[in-house]
């Protein structure tokens, strides 16, 4: 029996206790000699091997493919098969456990988890390792916090204060219940209390609020888990438990905020900003949406489906926003805009504004100025910081007429820097979110047709997807930046070159998507690229997104840098595979656009 055996290592992380005892109790150990051939060409091996110690070269004819180390296991492929390997030789002295291939073979059968290790093509692995954990599937109850969720402001007033003063002070915060200060103690009233002092009791409007607040408050702390906040609402039966936090209440937690919580209240939030008459009633709803990135994700939905849904309810209040400010001038002849990683709809945590206004012909100068202002003010009190590049409505390089825009569209093409080809695809990703589309539609087609007129305009434009290293190394390692901190950065290295060689293409076939995926699909039935290479592209860069959003979420949002020694040893394994992905799409643009040239 191995009992040295790490358990930890992918993936033998997915076994349950009584599989990982039988696969340490069938382990043997094998000794190789520098130069040795472990596995030979087109073999078919009887054990899966797992290096100890040492280093093995893995062939395909005379070319290095990878080296693995301690950890690392091989060869998967042919186990499944029964053959068709590469050769696998060791560099040095090697020890290696290995598992026979008949229990191997039996774990896979019995264990879906253990098995998506070993499936043929890399993008099944990667989607599975999407939603195949059973964290994901554990309720949002065990791992949520209460300050996770949406808490009413702890609106705090003196016990000397009537009846009539705290219905005013709760009409004007809109809050359902008062913390009640008299002296040393703190109580709590509701909307229900000070209904049935005034109807059902008949106290004067001028009566003290103290006498019938309550001064037993049932109270969570905001780091106790979302369960405890439950448990003391079902135990002492009460309709909201206010939140402490280090001695200070800080909120007070209502039952439909927890029970929508529980459900998932996208469509609440939909429903408040279409209820909104007001930008002021718009604010609180903006301040649910982002709140929706990090619930979804702790309910273990994958990174599309958050997207979808944030971007979507983005998109809404962008559009009811417009309908709220825009004088009638704008509102018939304006379209706005939403671009960037919003136009993809790939949007989860909140980042810069990205938006812009297509008028169809010139409208009063008054009117448009104003609109600017206020527009970009709103989505300021929203949370949506301003662009540094300045890509929004207030900017009038991007709130202009539909002329004005082809003028622009000329002129980048000239230009054709740097600067020139962000724009042209910061605007390839628009998407219309209120007034007219087809202007929108019309003008990217235009881009479209002039981009494509000049084959060596669209391979200067492509070349952008190549700009960046590959974190990627030759022996298939992470290549890691130790300035910052032995991390790699996921957008520069994996989503940036495949989001924009996908778009280069996209424009090259003049589509009208927006969204990635939706790109890749598309270019998939028209040939452009394989199914298989279509597919593993969606799911690479899918997985590169999902660790880029756990990252923002546990650390600083808006950072795309990721620790690889933070990783475990499968998310390791699946962020090679994603990243040897996007170095294969990379060649592949390299030889499409004929880059070398340049």
């Amino acid at each position: 029996m191995a009992q040295s055996f790490d358990i930890s290592h992918a993936p033998f992380d997915r076994l349950t206790p009584t599989e990982a005892e039988a696969a340490r109790a069938a382990l043997d150990i094998g000794y190789f000699r520098p130069g040795e051939t472990i596995i030979a060409r087109d073999g078919a091996p009887d054990s899966l091997y797992i290096v100890i110690k040492g280093a093995v070269e893995e062939r395909d004819a005379d070319e290095l493919v990878s080296l693995r180390g301690p950890g690392d296991c091989f060869d998967s492929r042919a186990l499944v098969q029964g053959g068709g390997s590469n050769a696998f030789t060791a560099r040095e002295e090697t020890l290696c456990h290995l598992l026979p291939r008949e229990l191997a073979l039996k774990l896979i059968n019995r264990n879906p988890r253990f098995a998506a290790f070993f499936y043929l093509d890399i993008s099944r692995k990667l989607e599975a390792a999407a939603g195949a954990t059973d964290e994901a599937r554990l309720s949002p109850m065990m791992r949520a916090r209460v300050r996770d969720l949406r808490l009413q402001v702890a609106e705090t007033i003196e016990a000397s204060a009537t009846l009539e003063a705290a219905a005013w002070r709760m009409n004007q915060t809109g809050a359902k219940a008062l913390l009640v200060k008299d002296g040393d103690r703190i109580g709590i009233v509701t909307k229900t209390d000070l209904a049935d002092a005034a109807i059902l009791r008949r106290l004067p409007l001028e009566a003290p609020i103290g006498p019938i607040a309550q001064y037993k408050i049932i109270a969570v702390e905001a780091a106790d888990f979302v369960s405890r906040a439950l448990m003391q609402m079902t135990k002492h039966n009460k309709r909201r438990v206010a939140v402490a936090d280090q001695g200070e209440y800080i909120g007070i937690l209502e039952d439909i905020d927890l029970l929508s919580f529980l459900a998932g209240n996208a469509r609440m939030v939909a429903a408040r900003i279409d209820r909104a008459a007001s930008v002021n009633e718009l604010s609180s709803a903006a301040s649910d949406i982002q709140a929706q990135t990090r619930v979804l994700r702790r309910q273990g939905v994958k990174f599309e489906v958050v997207s979808e849904i944030v971007s979507d309810l983005n998109r809404h209040l962008l559009a009811k926003t417009f309908r709220l400010l825009a004088p009638a001038s704008i509102a018939r002849k304006g379209c706005l805009i939403v671009m960037g990683s919003e136009g993809r709809g790939e949007q989860t945590m909140r980042t810069d504004q990205d938006n812009g206004l297509i008028l169809s012909e010139p409208v009063p100068q008054a009117d448009l100025e104003d609109f600017r202002g206020k527009f970009t003010a709103a989505l300021e009190r929203f949370g949506f910081p301003p662009c540094p590049g300045e890509v929004m409505v207030r900017n009038p390089v991007w709130s202009k007429p539909v002329d004005d825009f082809r003028a622009d569209f000329r002129r980048w093409l000239i230009l054709r820097d740097a600067d020139a080809f962000m724009n042209i695809a910061i605007f390839y990703d628009a998407e219309a979110v209120a007034g007219d589309p087809d202007w929108l539609a019309i003008t990217k087609a235009e881009l479209a047709e002039m981009m494509c007129a000049e084959p060596v305009l669209l391979a200067h434009f492509a070349r952008a997807a190549d700009q960046f290293a590959s974190p990627i190394g030759l022996f298939n390692n992470l290549v890691v930046d130790k300035a910052q901190g032995d991390a790699l950065d996921l957008k520069k290295g994996g989503i940036f070159p495949v989001v924009h060689g996908i778009r280069s293409l996209a424009i090259q076939h003049k589509l009208t998507e927006t969204n990635t995926a939706a790109r890749a699909e598309k270019l998939a039935e028209l040939g452009v690229l394989g199914r298989e290479t279509a597919r593993e592209l969606v799911e690479a860069l899918r997985y590169l997104m999902t660790l880029k959003l756990d990252a923002e979420l546990a650390a600083v949002e808006g950072s795309s840098l990721v620790r690889p020694s933070e990783l475990s040893t499968m998310e390791r394994d699946l962020l090679r595979d994603a990243l040897q992905i996007v170095k294969k799409f990379r060649e592949y643009l390299r030889r499409h656009f004929n880059l070398g040239a340049f």
